[in-house]
């Protein structure tokens, strides 16, 4: 029987990313069965397997460290010893069921071998029966001699690694995928993943995380105050941010899947820390209560207000993936929010915050390459959305073009050069006071076919007008130009 094998888990044990792995998929490389990959095809592509991460795996990883926080605190690196003991305690079990089936078959061939010596010596044998004798001898002789499949062998050891540190989620109706690492809930799994369930608290309180387990074992991490009826129990559901994965579990839930899913949300939050980038540059770090984290999609905006009253709609420069801590670039200006922000405003004071708004997102579902324009500040909504992307891994390549009017207006290019060196997938090109001919001379020597990728571009609305019209000009799809004014 051919073993199949997930994508997002084929992935992890290659140590490649998804989006590496259904590049190949595409290419003809690889074949696929309903959505999952032979573990011979997976080996034939990728004929080295350790235990430790390699690859595009571990520089993914480390990105999302450095560039997307996690929305939990705490050291992850390790299961807590229940959880622990609760998967070491399920692979045991699955190994004892596989020796049995080795024991049951070795048996079955045992059984077969008397029977037919019992054939041969009751009757003038026919020369078949004899023949199969000597064959099934030869078979037995041949398979107990024969070299161990080293690179099967590597796979499962690492798969059997992967299983004890990490449990798979799979969710249902999406399909989607994500891992369960330490001793994370599968709510804050799938938030890191850039998955958009339901939720409120995060902490057990309201309910709103509520979902179905179809199968697998999970373990409870906390107690919550939410009460779960009886007949909710019997039918399996169980409030995902106060469980953990044990094994890979199927969960039934409700996913954001646009816009339009996500309802305007009011929170009191507080300013976390005010950090000047120049004179007339600030980040602005918002913080939101533990029990009312922000629920949104990359590249969207909220309204800001002030203690003083001063309000401002400001897109958020961060990941979904930790809708708790919140950044925004403030540039200083007449308006009285930026006023009021860069000589009043302090640390731990409190500022409200009203949203989602805005459309402008990922095609979550496109895996082709992704250009990223980012004219002067319009680079707060397109970090939001390249930050999810990493998160999702699912867009084959990125390209970041950011065009500023003066040599120190880039103010995230260490961000910036921190993607370039780290993904392999990733390009990065500053440009200083350039025009929108520039940047469409730009993408047509850089791209094979411009008309084959996606654009994203966010600035001021008569440079990003003049873009979008040159590459419109040029062949690309209106509908894979998607536009945000940054005035």
């Amino acid at each position: 029987m051919t073993q199949l094998l997930s994508l997002s888990r084929a992935a992890r044990l290659a140590g490649v990313t998804r989006a590496d792995l259904q590049r190949r998929i595409r290419r003809g490389e690889i074949q696929t069965f309903e959505g999952e990959v032979a573990v011979s095809d997976l080996l034939r592509v990728y004929p080295s397997v350790s235990l430790e991460k390699t690859g595009m795996l571990e520089q993914v990883e480390r990105i999302k460290a450095d560039a997307v926080p996690r929305s939990y605190d705490g050291d992850t690196t390790l299961p807590s010893p229940e959880v622990l003991v609760s998967r070491i305690k399920s692979l045991s079990e699955l190994l004892v069921q596989k020796i049995a089936v080795v024991d049951a078959q070795e048996e079955l061939l045992r059984e077969l071998r008397r029977r037919l010596v019992d054939l041969n010596a009751a009757t003038p044998p026919p020369e078949t029966v004899a023949g199969l004798l000597d064959w099934l001898d030869e078979r037995r002789a041949e398979i107990a001699s024969r070299p161990v499949d080293d690179g099967r062998t590597r796979l499962f050891a690492k798969d059997t690694f992967l299983r004890i540190m990490s449990a798979s989620v799979k969710m249902i109706p999406s399909g989607h995928e994500f891992f369960v690492d330490g001793t994370e809930s599968i709510l804050e799994a799938a938030v890191r993943s850039g998955l958009r369930l339901s939720y409120g608290c995060s902490s057990g309180n309201c309910g709103a995380c509520k979902a179905r387990i179809v199968s697998g074992e999970i373990w409870k991490i906390r107690e919550h105050d939410y009460v779960l009826s009886e007949r909710e129990k019997q039918m399996g559901y169980v409030l995902t941010c106060c469980n953990t994965a044990v094994t890979d579990v199927v969960v039934e839930a409700a996913e954001a899947r646009s816009v339009d899913d996500l309802p305007e949300q009011e929170i009191r939050a507080q300013i976390r820390k005010l950090e000047p980038e120049s004179d007339a540059l600030m980040l602005l770090h918002v913080q939101t209560p533990r029990t009312q984290t922000l629920r949104f999609m990359a590249g969207q905006r909220v309204r800001l207000t002030l203690e003083t009253g001063a309000s401002a709609e400001l897109p958020i420069a961060s990941c979904p993936c930790n809708g708790r801590n919140l950044l925004f670039s403030v540039r200083r200006g007449e308006d009285a929010f930026s006023r009021d922000l860069f000589e009043q405003a302090s640390a731990r004071q409190m500022i409200g915050l009203i949203g989602p708004y805005g459309d402008f997102v990922l095609h979550e579902d496109a895996t082709e390459p992704a250009v990223f324009i980012a004219l002067g500040d319009g680079i707060a909504p397109v970090k939001s959305l390249i930050e999810h992307a990493i998160s999702i891994d699912t867009i084959e390549a990125f390209h970041l073009y950011w065009s500023v009017t003066q040599p120190d207006g880039q103010h995230f290019q260490r961000w910036c050069r921190a993607l370039k060196e780290t993904l392999d997938n990733f390009a990065f090109t500053p440009l200083v006071g350039a025009g929108a001919g520039d940047v469409l001379t730009l993408l047509r020597a850089d791209l094979p076919r411009i008309d084959a990728a996606r654009y994203y571009m966010a600035g001021p609305s008569a440079e990003a007008t003049a873009v979008r019209d040159g590459l419109l000009g040029a062949g690309v799809a209106e509908e894979r130009i998607r536009v945000q004014w940054v005035d």
